[in-house]
């Protein structure tokens, strides 16, 4: 518990006050964001026949152009 209590002051005194409430209100978005889209991958592979038995999905490799801008 110490050690995380001297973690936190030295991000402190990194940071500065003023971006901690930047920096925890970032984390929580990511954060929410990471669990919608674990929630979604679960529920799409639960609901696709033969889930988690090692499918195999046809398709076709497309080469990306590098002069293209990417976005």
């Amino acid at each position: 518990m110490s050690e995380l209590a001297v973690i936190l002051l030295v991000v402190i005194a990194v940071l500065g006050f003023k971006k901690l409430p930047e920096l925890a209100r970032s984390a929580g978005k990511a954060t929410r964001i990471f669990k919608s889209e674990a929630k979604a991958l679960k529920e799409q592979d639960a609901g696709a026949p033969g889930a988690g038995a090692g499918r195999v999905v046809q398709g076709t490799v497309v080469g990306r152009d590098e002069s293209a801008p990417r976005s």
